[in-house]
């Protein structure tokens, strides 16, 4: 296993879409600033979704215009479509994200679209992504279970992975995001589709709905997996997931690396007061644990 870990930090984008308050422009802009500050490097910045599905992202624009262009940062832009990567373009996103649902149910939904015809927008967008020297990754959504259509058969999620490797993406991430797994799954899913990814890298996004984020993360790290996307606070969710609640809190990730020795460049001291000025920009406590119990004592 490799001795460092990369975080990709998702809460200003997964973390904050599934919120009921609508997190101001300014106050974004604070989140991500107190992010890089604590040591972060890598963010999921915004969505390019449709604002009237996913109003808490309407601003997006407005947030790229406002951060830090700094040359050790990479911004990431969640794009859902064709119009979606238009919009990204015009902004100054250093990579673009596309989600892309493992189930026909879920994708229709989530994009109206079924899953092939996602994946044939995606061709479109690396390929002139390539050309325009912007990073393209995919996350597949839905890769260990579907809320309308239960179970994802491994096949399937083999299937899709094959078919999304053939664009040409620089990564995959395997997101399960109704927050079903378990560690042996997780283990037997990384398997199963290291047979088709090629050299592609891959990334895991685990949801902690059912308290088994945290253990799915230690078993994707010991099968190989070295970039992790988590949300600060814990916070976050699928809006077009019933349930589907928090994403892996960073601060309880950070902690569970650096006891392991693993290392990642995230101040966890100051992540935590992060966690904490998020609890009072959404008015209610973060469901991570670490800024409740604080880090390990010393004497």
């Amino acid at each position: 296993m490799s001795d460092r870990i990369e975080i990709v930090e998702v809460g200003p984008r997964d973390g904050l879409q599934n919120e009921d308050v609508v997190v101001p422009t300014d106050r974004k802009l604070s989140l991500i600033d107190h992010l890089i500050s604590a040591g972060v490097t890598r963010l999921e910045a915004v969505s390019f979704a449709h604002p009237e599905y996913v109003p808490q992202m309407a601003d997006a624009e407005a947030v790229m215009d406002g951060v830090p262009e700094l040359e050790e940062v990479s911004y990431i832009g969640l794009v859902m479509n064709w119009r979606g990567w238009q919009r990204a373009l015009d902004t100054t996103v250093d990579e673009v994200n596309m989600a892309i649902g493992a189930s026909d149910t879920f994708n229709l939904k989530n994009q109206g679209v079924p899953t092939q015809d996602s994946i044939d927008v995606l061709t479109d967008i690396t390929r002139e992504a390539s050309g325009r020297g912007i990073p393209v990754s995919a996350t597949v959504a839905t890769s260990w279970g579907c809320p309308f259509e239960g179970e994802l058969p491994i096949r399937r999620l083999v299937e899709v992975v094959e078919r999304i490797a053939a664009t040409g993406v620089a990564e995959i991430a395997l997101a399960d995001t109704i927050g079903v797994g378990d560690p042996w799954s997780v283990e037997e899913r990384i398997r199963a589709v290291n047979t088709v990814r090629g050299d592609i890298p891959l990334r895991v996004h685990f949801h902690d709905t059912r308290n088994t984020g945290i253990a799915n993360t230690y078993a994707a790290i010991q099968n190989g997996v070295t970039v992790i996307d988590a949300s600060v606070g814990g916070i976050g969710g699928c809006p077009f997931a019933p349930a589907a609640t928090g994403n892996i809190a960073t601060d309880d990730l950070v902690y569970m690396l650096n006891r392991a020795g693993f290392s990642h460049g995230i101040d966890l001291g100051r992540l935590i007061g992060v966690s904490g000025e998020l609890e009072e920009t959404l008015g209610k406590p973060v469901p991570a644990m670490l800024p409740k119990a604080g880090d390990f004592p010393t004497p």
